[in-house]
Order: C-alpha cells, then structure tokens, then sequence
C-alpha cells in the first residue's frame, strides 16, 4: 500500500532514522501513536506477526533516536518484534510485503539492511553476538555501541545467561535491555518469569523482609500494606540482585510506553562503561485493546478487519497434523500412566493446549530451553517414563548433541514427535524443516519415521511411544492431512515399507507426505509407487526387490538430498555392488526463502507436475 502522509503526518517526517533524529523530542509520543497505528494497518492488510511489535513501538522509537545506527549497533532478539524496526529503517513502504514470497524477510535479515546487524529468526542469540560485536567495536576504538534487545520468553535460553555470565567477566561496554511482557508466544513458565523477581533469595531482600517483619509486628492493619511491601521488594529487588550478581550494572524496571522517559534513561546509559542491564516493562498488543486481552492468539495474525476486533473464523477443514498429535497424545495419556510430554514454549504450535489443560501432571513446557528439554526427558526416561517431546525440526537443531550424548549413546525410548519437518513457508530460511532426516539419519540406535498421511502419522507416534529399544523419532510436517480414515492404533513392523501400486522400469520410493504428489506423477510414468515409511531402519529387502525389477530408482523427500533418506537408498545399493541409476529428489543444497508452502513446493519442482518433469528430464539425459 501506499503511504499516506496526511494520515501519518509525524511519522511521514521520519522515514529514516536520520530523519528522525532531527524531531523534537516533544514530538515523539505523537509519532509513536502514528507507528503503532500504520503497524496494524498494514499487517492487518498483509499478515504477519503482530503482538510483540505492538509492544515495543516506544523502545525501537526510543532507541534508533538515542543510538547512531547503523554504525551504533542494534541487536533484536527473536525477531517478531522487529517490524516497527524496519519500518523506521526505510522499509515503511515495502511493509506490505513481509513474510511473502520476494517480499520483506520476517525477521532482522543482514542481506536486507545495513540496519540488521544479526539474521535472527530464532530466540536467545542477542547477548552472544551483541558480545562479540562489543569487543569488535572496543578493538576498532571508534566509540561503536552496542545494544540487545530480548524479551522475558528469549531470556530463558541457557545461552542468554551464558552470554551475560561471560560479558560480566570481561566488562565489555554492553547494553542488555530486557523486553519483559511478561508473555512471550506461549505462556512463560519457570522461576525467570514469575516478573523475573523469585529467581534468587537476595541478601538485601531476605534482610529487608525480616526487620521488616520485627518493626511491624503486632499490627494487624498494617498486615496487608506489609504484603505489599513484600511483592514489591520481590520485583524490585530480586531481578536486579540476579543481573547485579552476573557483573551487570542493573538499572529499572521502568515503563516501556513512556517514550521520553526511555530516551532520557537511555541516553545516559549509551556512554556508561561496562555490561548494563536496563529492564524495561511493557505490554504486548500495547495499543490494541483485543491483542492486550489475548496476545498469544494475536501473535501472528492472517489478514482481518481491524475495526471489527476480531481475526477472520478459520475455515472448517482437515485437521492441522499439530491437531493430529495434540489428540493422539490426548487419547494415550487416558490409558498411559506412564506417558509425559515436553514441549519447550510451543504448546500452542504444537497441538498441546487440550492435553496441557486434561493432563496438567503430565505435561511440562520448559521454556525456550530446547538443550534442557531432551535431556530432561533422558533423566525421565530413566527414571522409568516414557517422555514424548515434541519440537519443531529447527528447534531440535538446538539439542543436537544432547539428542547423540544423553539420549541416543544410552538407548533410551523418547520420542520425538517432530513438527514443521520440510518446508514451513513464510518464516523462511531460519524455520524450514530442511535437515531433520539428514542430521538424524547418521545417529545410532534411532528409529525414524516419515508419515505419508495422518492415519500414518498416529500409527508410527503409537509405534515409537512403544518402542522401547532407544529413542524413535516421528516426522510430519506444516498443515492439513489429506483426509484419511483413522485405523485402530496398532504398532508397525520396524522397517517396512509399502508397495502402493506396481508400473514398469521405475520404481519411486516416497519418503513422507509427498506421496499424494509421487503418486499423480507415478500413474503418469507408469512407475512403481513404493511408501518407505521408514527412514531408519532402512527396508533393505525392499529397495533390492525395487533394483531387481526395475530399470531406475528415484528416491523422494521434503527435505535436504544431501545425506538424507534417497542417501540412504544410495548407500545401500553401493554396499551391495547394485549399479543402477538413481535421481534423489528432494531440497537442493541452500537455504530456502520464503513464500506459501505451495509456492516453494512449485518452485523446487516438489509438486506432482515438477516431480514428472525432473524425471522426465533426468531419463532423457
């Protein structure tokens, strides 16, 4: 959409930060009431993540006026609250266009801005690279300043505190401002969040607590002013004893929507020397009364009317997969005892609200903590439970080691019941499903699985929960099934697969829920259609009678070709001195932009028309 200066005259003045260097401070408060209004007209008009950049319209105003970006440096966290940052940094116009495909990246993205120092799309990273870029600028000697930004949800990452445990340590010249909403996407969870204040019993506060007590004893009208005092002190104090103890010079909480305020505190702590912590206090959705109410809903929105205050009703249809394993996990926990699940902060996306609300002793959402997550369900796991963890393929990037070291090495049966596995969509490259089969597969004692439909996917979850031999891992992806009917629950033999329909000369193996792709290009070429099923253990027997048959193989996954299952088929063959031709289809080798899940589908020629036209090019070489 075009930007309409009369209806944002304020902000029409600052379509650069330099601009908006050169307003009066009076004028500020004014402009972010225009922000934040052309904010929720233009994602109302193109989608997008909305809460979190409602919350810190005042904060990114406040700052790029302080700071001298882009040579100062700004370091957003998560990145969903960045959209009023990119607005100011001379991407007001293309706003419209975020999350689509050739449109503005999601989040903070360094090919897109100078003003991006850090491409972020996952949480927790800031502290780590704002350190670095500190001690850069310190080398560098040119008075360079650094600042992160990071929310409560974000803050829980052991990566955070480690970043600010060694920042303390060298007193790099490092401003850490915590964004604390008090709600990040799912609600947070942990000592952290309780407003950050009942992490640490702090000297000054236990002692506070007790003279407190002895001065007032015998009061009893004073009881409920004493109760007071004591949350008080419990948010005032505790939070910055904890920071205080990490070698930062801890200053707040102070409001988050008073934007001259923030460009007075933040103006004196630009210069201070040494790791400053500012906490700042704000509200998601600050500005619009429904997304106030209910922040989590009002995250990420589709298009909607915003007078009308409510988001467009969702469309009956198939069930999400999410909502596949969300009900399954319900199902099992009814006659399971044993069975607890794990999710770190993604309830919602994961299909867990119903079984977090029907099974509260059974389920345990660890925050933004994914390294704890699977090694908790190890200890659990040994302790005699059987953990189900479920996380998106990105996120178990994260546990990698602790998935080989705590889990795997041990054999011990957690499931993994893995979300968002091949392509995601609009989130782009940091949230594609690309490399979950290739970074499993090479793991000892795994079971992995790739369901061609939801009646496929509830029978391999309801296999791996029962195997109990060492970890399983089940992998679906991003949105609806295809409408299959549900079969009773039953556990599958490990490691077949399916014939689906006999051709001639080539044979397709289908790894995952291309199948319903593979199947319109195999009834086109009069090939054999074969449903792997299994990833690990690989059905030898099969692919042999596959060579044996037939004159080609071509191997089919939504994943990286690069060590992932058509790999395995390869191996396999070579092992057995079988020479045959083979075509592995699949996500080639680079990270894959944004866009709907069926653009990027047509786009790699992952769709049935793409698929026929790879293999009928590949036989006519």
């Amino acid at each position: 959409m075009s930007f309409d200066n009369a209806k944002y005259p304020t902000l029409a003045l600052a379509s650069t930060v330099q601009e908006l260097r050169l307003l009066p401070k009076e004028s500020l408060p004014k402009l972010c009431d225009e922000l934040r209004q052309y904010l929720l007209d233009s994602v109302s008009r193109s989608s997008g993540h909305f809460a979190s950049g409602l919350g810190v319209v005042e904060l990114t105003v406040a700052l790029h006026y302080v700071y001298n970006t882009p040579f100062d440096h700004l370091v957003w966290d998560v990145g969903h609250q960045a959209y009023p940052h990119k607005i100011l940094t001379g991407r007001r116009d293309r706003i419209g266009t975020i999350r689509q495909k050739n449109g503005l990246h999601p989040f903070p993205w360094r090919d897109e801005s100078e003003y991006d120092v850090l491409s972020v799309g996952h949480s927790s990273t800031s502290i780590s690279a704002g350190l670095g870029l500190a001690v850069a600028a310190e080398k560098e000697g040119k008075g360079r300043r650094t600042a992160c930004i990071i929310g409560d949800g974000a803050i829980t990452a052991g990566m955070a505190f480690e970043a600010m445990n060694h920042a303390g340590d060298i007193s790099a010249d490092l401003l850490v401002i915590l964004n604390d909403n008090e709600m990040s996407i799912s609600e947070n969870v942990g000592a952290l969040n309780n407003h950050l204040a009942q992490i640490l019993s702090g000297k000054i506060y236990s002692r506070l607590r007790e003279s407190g007590k002895k001065v007032l004893t015998g009061l009893p009208p004073i009881k409920e002013l004493v109760r007071r005092t004591e949350e008080h002190l419990k948010g005032m104090v505790v939070p910055g004893t904890l920071f205080e103890e990490l070698g930062f010079n801890y200053i707040g909480p102070i409001d988050g929507h008073d934007v001259l305020a923030l460009v007075h505190t933040l103006s004196n702590m630009r210069n201070l020397k040494g790791p400053q912590f500012l906490h700042v206090m704000t509200k998601k959705g600050k500005g619009y009364a429904p997304a106030e109410k209910d922040p989590i809903t009002w995250h990420a929105v589709p298009k909607f009317d915003p007078a009308s205050g409510s988001l467009p009703e969702s469309k009956p249809g198939l069930p999400t997969y999410s909502k596949i394993f969300g009900d399954w996990l319900c199902e099992m926990a009814a006659s399971e005892p044993k069975l607890l699940a794990i999710t770190p902060a993604m309830r919602e996306g994961s299909g867990m609200v119903r079984f977090s609300r029907d099974y509260p002793q059974c389920y345990f959402d660890v925050a933004i903590a994914e390294q704890h997550a699977v090694t908790f369900a190890a200890g659990l796991a040994i302790g005699g439970y059987h953990p189900v963890v479920a996380i998106y393929s990105t996120f178990l990037q994260r546990a990698y080691d602790q998935l080989i070291h705590d889990v795997a090495i041990q054999k011990l049966p957690v499931m993994f019941a893995i979300d968002r596995g091949g392509i995601v969509g609009a989130d782009g490259q940091t949230h594609q499903g690309a490399f979950d089969i290739a970074y499993l597969r090479c793991i000892p004692n795994l079971v992995i699985m790739t369901p061609s439909d939801e009646n496929e996917c509830r029978l391999m979850l309801y296999t791996g929960y029962h195997h109990r031999e060492g970890p399983s891992a089940v992998r679906y992806p991003r949105g609806t099934g295809i409408g299959a009917n549900f079969q009773t629950l039953n556990t599958l033999p490990l490691g077949k697969g399916q014939v689906k329909q006999r051709g001639e000369k080539l044979a397709i193996l289908n790894f995952g829920t291309l199948l319903t792709e593979a199947r319109i290009a195999a009834e086109k070429l009069n090939a054999t259609l074969v449903d792997m099923r299994f990833v690990k253990p690989l059905d030898e027997e099969l692919v042999m009678e596959m060579a044996a048959s037939h004159e080609a193989l071509i191997t089919l996954e939504e994943g990286a070709i690069k060590g992932g299952a058509g790999s395995g088929v390869n191996e396999l063959l070579m092992a057995k001195r079988r020479p045959l031709p083979v075509l592995n289809l699949g996500l080639p080798d680079e990270f894959i932009p944004q866009g709907t899940q069926e653009e990027i589908r047509q786009d790699y020629l992952l769709d049935a028309e793409g698929i026929q036209q790879q293999i009928a090019s590949w036989l006519a070489q």
